[in-house]
């Protein structure tokens, strides 16, 4: 059976640490961590941060290596639309919850479209805040396809505004990167806009 917590090059405290510290915030809230209800959520928590902040044991840019040629000369706007995303935000550790939309503008080759939402995935599994979630998604994807152009725009709905803090239901960030010909050149920018629907 391998080890319930192998070590990391990042010094990661060990799984019965993590439980610790959740237990310690179980009392600080003014619970009891020993009772019947919360015995196992120490360790529940834990294996669920395992899944929540999994893309620190990624690398998203190694979803766009594989490449394909064979495009029968298209050369128009490749659009990812709606990918949701799951983040954190970094200042209280509470959900970003949203969607990603992902264009660019293949030079002579594409990726596969599933890739695209591994990317958004990869960088949102961290703590992070939306416009650098936004612009690591944006220059991966040209700095690993060299594409003429990307477009990546997030729409997030963040738990520290909406929960607590300012208590503002239903507000939303919008971000975008726009990079080569889609912020450049006004027509291509212009069709990208439209087929988000911003």
């Amino acid at each position: 059976m391998p080890p319930r917590n192998p070590p990391s090059p990042h010094g990661r405290p060990s799984a019965q640490e993590a439980e610790a510290a959740v237990r310690t915030l179980l009392r600080w809230a003014g619970d009891d961590p020993d009772r019947e209800g919360l015995l196992e959520t120490p360790a529940r928590v834990t294996r669920s941060y395992r899944e929540l902040f999994a893309g620190y044991d990624a690398d998203p840019r190694a979803y766009l290596e594989r490449t394909f040629e064979e495009v029968g000369g298209y050369d128009q706007l490749v659009l990812l639309k709606d990918i949701r995303f799951v983040s954190f935000c970094e200042h209280h550790m509470l959900p970003v919850i949203g969607k990603a939309h992902v264009a660019y503008l293949p030079n002579d080759r594409v990726v596969g479209i599933s890739k695209l939402a591994r990317v958004v995935n990869g960088y949102g599994r961290r703590l992070q805040i939306q416009e650098k979630m936004t612009a690591e998604i944006a220059r991966a994807i040209d700095e690993v396809l060299k594409p003429k152009g990307v477009g990546v725009v997030l729409e997030g709905t963040h738990s520290c505004m909406t929960l607590r803090g300012v208590n503002s239901p239903g507000a939303a960030l919008v971000t975008s990167h726009l990079i080569g010909a889609v912020r450049d050149d006004p027509r291509t920018r212009q069709e990208f806009l439209r087929l988000v629907g911003i």
